[in-house]
């Protein structure tokens, strides 16, 4: 019995060497002492083994998909059979049907591509949260990510989620940007604003100030006027008064004069008379300054007299 298990150990490990599928893929208990980096090195080498049977067996799918798509458009626009096969299938799927008539075969984009295994998992899962914590996508991209089973499809999407939040983070800061300068010069403008309304408000103080100044000043120059009206009038009141004070006394001179003249003429005559009569009647000489002192009523000084 040893014998023979040992023959069939034999000839199983040679049959895992031709094919290539070895304890880590067969399905079969592996060695719960073997490691973890050892299992996937194991695993990894036997897919190197099998990748041949794998990529037959894709080429071998997408081949008949290729040919099922022409087939099915040969069928819908040329085989006899199209009645039949809208009676399988249903009119209304016929009307999506009918749009390959019209299209090439790579038009339809038929592609396989493998499930992805958790080491390529979890580089994705890597490169999500990579730009997650860097701010290149949000929450909802990354939930989106994670939904896609195919790798390259995730990539490709990271990418140009990637590149739409770098532009809107852009077109964001620049709006903040146009924002802020907005800001800025409304900031400004209220500034100068106040400024102008500033300076207009001193300047209007300063004309009333002005204003006033010049009232005041119009004010003190009508009461100066007024003064000067008032002393001018009272200067020539007094004036008024001296000259007629001065010409009353030229009057009262005037008067005097006359007077003393008359007094002057009355005497001559006195005197002529004496003489004529003194002349007629051969009297002796007289005095006549005691003679006019006795007319006069005595006390008359003739030397005192002006003469003019």
């Amino acid at each position: 019995m040893q014998a023979h298990i040992g023959n069939y150990n034999y000839y199983l490990q040679m049959i895992r060497d031709v094919t290539g599928l070895n304890e880590a893929r067969d399905g079969g208990m592996p060695d719960k002492n073997a490691l973890v980096g050892v299992q996937k090195l194991a695993a990894a080498n036997s897919n190197t083994a099998t990748r041949h049977i794998l990529q037959a067996g894709l080429f071998l799918t997408a081949e008949t998909a290729e040919c099922l798509s022409l087939r099915i458009s040969d069928i819908i626009e040329y085989s006899p059979t199209r009645d039949a096969f809208i009676e399988s299938i249903g009119g209304r799927n016929l009307s999506t049907l009918e749009e390959l008539s019209e299209m090439h075969l790579y038009d339809f984009g038929i592609f396989l591509d493998l499930m992805p295994d958790e080491e390529e998992k979890m580089m994705l899962e890597n490169n999500i949260q990579a730009a997650l914590q860097q701010g290149g996508i949000e929450l909802e991209d990354a939930i989106d990510l994670r939904e896609i089973k195919n790798i390259k499809l995730a990539n490709q999407l990271l990418k140009i989620r990637r590149s739409k939040k770098e532009e809107k983070d852009r077109q964001l800061q620049l709006e903040n940007i146009q924002a802020q300068s907005e800001s800025n010069t409304k900031a400004a403008q209220a500034a100068a604003q106040a400024e102008i309304q500033k300076t207009q408000a001193l300047d209007q103080s300063k004309a009333q100030l002005e204003q006033m100044k010049a009232e005041l000043e119009t004010v003190k120059m009508q009461q100066e006027v007024q003064m000067k009206k008032e002393l001018m009038a009272l200067e020539f009141q007094y004036n008024m008064q001296l000259k007629g004070v001065e010409v009353g006394g030229i009057k009262e001179r005037e008067k005097q004069k006359e007077d003393r003249k008359d007094e002057r003429t009355k005497i001559q005559a006195t005197q002529q008379s004496e003489m004529i009569d003194q002349r007629n009647s051969g009297k002796p000489p007289k005095n006549f300054e005691s003679a006019g002192n006795d007319i006069l009523g005595g006390g008359f000084d003739l030397g005192s007299f002006d003469p003019s």
